[in-house]
């Protein structure tokens, strides 16, 4: 996995990690790799890789089974989504709405832009 600067590497996982879930590579109640061993796949320090699961279970997306492991917890697709809702409008919308106002985009013609998508992509 290739880091950017643009977040903690710690975001970064759990991007990743919520990537895995979204996709239903890792289900619900479905037992996930070790701190050390994600760690070792992302080669990235045990404690980055702590910190990430720390915040996941913060947001009830993963859960802990003492002397077992972590799970994807149930309900987590509806809790990733709540997440990347959260992550669109705190930071990409913003960055868009600078462009927009530095390009004197009215926001008009981001609707008819954003209409031509949906018909193109919604069958």
């Amino acid at each position: 996995m290739e880091f950017n600067n643009d977040k903690p590497i710690y975001i970064q996982i759990a991007d990743y990690i919520c990537d895995k879930i979204v996709t239903s590579t890792w289900k619900e109640e479905e037992r996930i790799p070790s701190v050390r061993e994600l760690g070792a796949d992302l080669q990235v320090n045990p404690n980055t890789a702590m910190r990430t699961y720390e915040y996941l279970q913060n947001k009830h997306i993963i859960y802990n089974k003492r002397g077992i492991g972590y799970f994807v917890a149930e309900n987590a697709m509806q809790y990733v989504t709540q997440l990347q809702r959260e992550d669109f409008f705190d930071q990409q919308l913003p960055r868009v709405f600078k462009a927009m106002l530095s390009l004197n985009i009215p926001f008009e013609e981001l609707q008819n832009h954003y209409s031509i998508f949906i018909n193109q992509h919604v069958e």
